[in-house]
C-alpha cells in the first residue's frame, strides 16, 4: 500500500486505487456502485476517498464515457398540468433520488401548450442532452414513445403500456386495485346503486381502472344500477359529475372516484346539497398523494407507491444505460387500500 498523497496535490482515481491496492478502473465501479464489484470492496474505496478526500469530476466522468451525465424524465403535459398534480411532484423525488446517487442531472422536459405534443420528445431527442429517459402520464394514443424507443435511447415506462410488450415498464395493477376498492364497498357496506367517475379515457390508468369497476359491479350482478361517468382527474370533473346527476343524485349510494382530487370535488358537491358521507353515500378514491388524509370525513383510497414506482423505474434505467440486463420487461408493485371514514370504516388508515 502506498503513502497518503500530499494533502496539496490534487488526488486522483488512481491514488484512492492504489490505496486499496486494486484497478483505477475497479475503484471507478466501486464508486458507481456496480454489481460487478463486492461490498467488501465498495467499503474500502469509499472509506480510500473520504481518506483522501477524493473528490471525482462527473464532467470528466461523462467526457471519458461520452456520456451527458443527465438522465431525461419526459412528461407529454404542460408544465402547469405537471406542477399542478401531486402526482409528478411524488415521481420527480423518486427520479431524483435515485440520480443524486449517481451523480447524474435530471432533465424535466414537458409540453409548452396541448398543441405542441411532440416537444417534450422532441427536445431530449434532438439534443442527445441525456443518457436515458423515464417517461410517465402519456396517453394511450401518443406514437412518439414508439419513435423514442426506436432511436435507441434507453427507455423506462412508468404506468401500463400493453400495446409495447418489449419496453421497460414500472407500474402497478390498476385493474385488480379499482376491482378490490369497489368490491369494499359492496361486501363490507352494502351499496349497490354505484357510480364511477374515471379519468381521461385517452390514459391506460383510466381505461384500466374503469375495467376494475366494472368487473366487481358485474361479479355482483350490479351492472343495471350502476353508472359511469368520464372525468379527467381534476376537481373539477369529480364536482361536474355529481352536479351533473342532478335529481339523480339521491339515487346513487356509492361513488368510485378514479382518484382523489375528483373525489375531493365530489365530496364537497355533496356536503352542499345536504347529502351525508358516508351515511347517505359511501365515496372511495384512489392514489393517497395527501388530500385524502385532509377531508372532512378522510376519503378512503388505494395508496399507489408512486415515489418506489420511479425509483425502480430508474435504477432500470441506470440498468440499461449500463448495459445490464434489467429482468423481466414490466415490473408491479403492489398497493394496499387505506381505509378511512369516507367509506364507512371509521378511521382504520393513515
Amino acid at each position: 500500500m502506498t503513502d497518503v498523497p500530499d494533502a496539496q496535490s490534487r488526488v486522483k482515481l488512481r491514488d484512492v486505487a492504489e490505496q486499496v491496492g486494486i484497478t483505477a478502473a475497479a475503484a471507478s465501479m466501486a464508486l458507481a456502485d456496480s454489481p460487478r464489484i463486492s461490498a467488501k470492496t465498495k467499503t474500502a474505496v469509499r472509506a480510500a476517498a473520504a481518506r483522501l478526500g477524493y473528490v471525482p469530476s462527473s464532467a470528466g466522468r461523462a467526457l471519458r464515457s461520452q456520456r451527458a451525465g443527465a438522465i431525461a424524465l419526459i412528461v407529454p403535459n404542460t408544465t402547469q398540468h405537471v406542477f399542478g398534480h401531486s402526482y409528478f411532484m411524488h415521481v420527480l423525488t423518486g427520479v431524483s433520488s435515485v440520480a443524486n446517487e449517481r451523480d447524474t442531472q435530471v432533465l424535466v422536459s414537458t409540453n409548452p401548450d396541448e398543441a405542441h405534443g411532440l416537444a417534450a420528445y422532441e427536445r431530449v431527442m434532438r439534443s442527445k442532452s441525456a443518457d436515458g429517459a423515464i417517461v410517465t402520464s402519456a396517453a394511450v394514443t401518443d406514437l412518439n414513445i414508439e419513435r423514442l424507443s426506436q432511436s435507441g435511447l434507453p427507455l423506462v415506462l412508468i404506468g401500463n403500456f400493453p400495446y409495447l410488450p418489449t419496453s421497460v415498464s414500472v407500474g402497478i395493477d390498476d385493474v385488480a386495485a379499482s376491482r378490490s376498492i369497489t368490491e369494499h364497498l359492496i361486501q363490507a357496506h352494502g351499496r349497490t346503486r354505484l357510480l364511477h367517475v374515471t379519468g381521461p379515457m385517452d390514459h391506460q390508468t383510466a381505461i384500466d381502472r374503469r375495467e376494475g369497476f366494472l368487473a366487481a359491479v358485474a361479479a355482483h350482478g350490479l351492472l343495471g344500477s350502476s353508472r359511469i361517468v368520464e372525468g379527467d382527474f381534476s376537481e373539477q370533473a369529480g364536482t361536474d359529475a355529481v352536479l351533473g346527476l342532478g335529481p339523480e343524485l339521491r339515487e346513487i349510494d356509492g361513488i368510485v372516484f378514479a382518484n382523489d382530487d375528483m373525489a375531493f370535488g365530489g365530496l364537497q358537491v355533496l356536503k352542499s346539497r345536504g347529502i351525508a358521507v358516508p351515511q347517505d353515500v359511501s365515496i372511495v378514491g384512489f392514489d393517497d398523494f395527501g388530500l385524502s388524509r385532509l377531508t372532512t370525513p378522510g376519503i378512503t383510497t388505494v395508496h399507489v407507491p408512486a415515489d418506489d414506482m420511479a425509483r425502480v423505474a430508474t435504477e432500470r434505467l441506470f440498468d440499461l444505460i449500463d448495459g445490464i440486463d434489467p429482468g423481466p420487461s414490466h415490473h408491479e408493485l403492489a398497493v394496499r387500500l387505506v381505509l378511512r371514514e369516507s367509506c364507512g370504516c371509521g378511521a382504520t388508515g393513515t
